[in-house]
């Protein structure tokens, strides 16, 4: 607890244990904090007599205008209300100079109007994350510290300035791709259950090439179809493990296996062949003829040890997740995008730094080893 600010729990323990005639130590003792810190609190924010405050504070028993067999004064003579030094600490609290993002803060008012807010702004209109957006102004501004804002400073302009002017943006889910207003912790429970699917025997992840786990070799992909509205359709994504590169297949009839195979091979045939060497998939029945892939494409296969495994897919789960940003669950009929369009949507998550990369780009990466194949 040392070196934190009292809280306003705090303070209103100290409220009510100072109306009860306890000493400073005492108080200190029972809230867990120093002596000198509640002595300094109350000296500090202080309601003087307690004549101006909006809802009565505590006075202590021992004050000026009772008795005091104990001889106490000084500061237990004053009036104390939790909430009046809650606002006076918080006014002390505030930045004497405007934020980099969220403007002024004088007076309680967050204009949203920060100098750098355009340049973030933008940067969240093309759906990068704040953690991108940190590291690319690093790198863009390296001579000037003052054009420089963590991720975290990002994510805290946006979940303030939701309540107003972005709240309409977080809804469109362009802020940040979960649309979220406020955090909440991440559940790290799970359930899957064996399978007894004649198509993964044999196919599990544990037989996959060593190569595969390390992520060292490229041409070696994840997989997996991201479902629209009402389950009512459906698209193939393929992220490269190494590179983090994506590829999208349209699928405007169906998601049986047949159609789903039949589009892995044409997605797949745009790669050299040392690029298309392992495709590690979840236990779907749309893979269920994985056999003709394989035969086409030269391609082999793996299989999730459970079904609803995505930790055993940790890539291709990212990736469906960003792409939710472009295909909210809720609202997308897969039918309608042609394959160009899921091209245009790749391109852009292909060109986005990613971390993982060392803040480089995934097509970048990919092109990286295709001229090394060549030379």
């Amino acid at each position: 607890m040392a070196g934190k600010r009292l809280t306003l729990e705090e303070r209103a323990k100290i409220e009510a244990l100072f109306g009860q005639r306890l000493t400073f130590p005492q108080i200190a003792e029972r809230i867990g904090r120093h002596r000198t810190t509640v002595w300094r609190e109350v000296t500090r924010n202080n309601s003087y007599r307690g004549a101006h405050l909006d809802t009565p504070g505590t006075r202590s028993p021992a004050g000026r205008r009772q008795a005091n067999p104990a001889g106490r004064g000084g500061a237990y003579r004053w009036a104390y209300s939790c909430r009046n030094a809650q606002r006076r600490a918080d006014k002390r609290a505030r930045r004497p100079r405007p934020g980099k993002l969220t403007g002024d803060r004088r007076r309680g008012v967050t204009s949203g109007r920060g100098r750098l807010w355009p340049l973030v702004r933008d940067k969240l209109e093309q759906r990068w994350s704040p953690q991108q957006i940190a590291h690319w102004l690093r790198q863009e501004y390296p001579d000037r510290p003052e054009r420089w804002v963590s991720h975290e400073t990002i994510y805290q302009a946006i979940y303030y300035q939701a309540r107003g002017g972005l709240r309409s943006e977080i809804a469109r889910q362009v802020a940040l791709r979960t649309g979220r207003t406020r955090r909440r912790p991440q559940s790290r429970l799970a359930r899957a259950a064996h399978s007894g699917k004649a198509w993964t025997h044999g196919l599990n992840i544990s037989t996959r090439p060593a190569e595969v786990e390390d992520r060292a070799v490229p041409g070696h992909w994840e997989g997996d179809l991201i479902i629209g509205a009402r389950s009512a359709s459906a698209i193939i994504t393929l992220v490269e493990r190494s590179t983090r590169y994506v590829m999208l297949g349209a699928l405007p009839e169906s998601r049986v296996s047949e159609q789903v195979i039949d589009v892995l091979i044409e997605t797949m045939g745009r790669l050299p062949a040392e690029l298309a060497a392992t495709l590690t998939w979840d236990q779907g029945a749309e893979m269920a003829k994985h056999a003709h892939f394989t035969l086409a494409t030269d391609c082999r296969v793996f299989f999730c040890d459970h079904p609803h495994s995505p930790w055993q897919r940790g890539s291709n789960e990212n990736t469906n997740g960003l792409l939710r940003q472009y295909f909210p669950r809720s609202s997308t009929d897969f039918r309608t995008y042609a394959q160009r369009d899921l091209d245009a949507v790749a391109r852009e998550l292909n060109t986005r730094p990613r971390m993982t990369l060392g803040w480089q780009t995934p097509a970048k990466r990919l092109n990286d080893l295709l001229v090394a194949t060549t030379t």
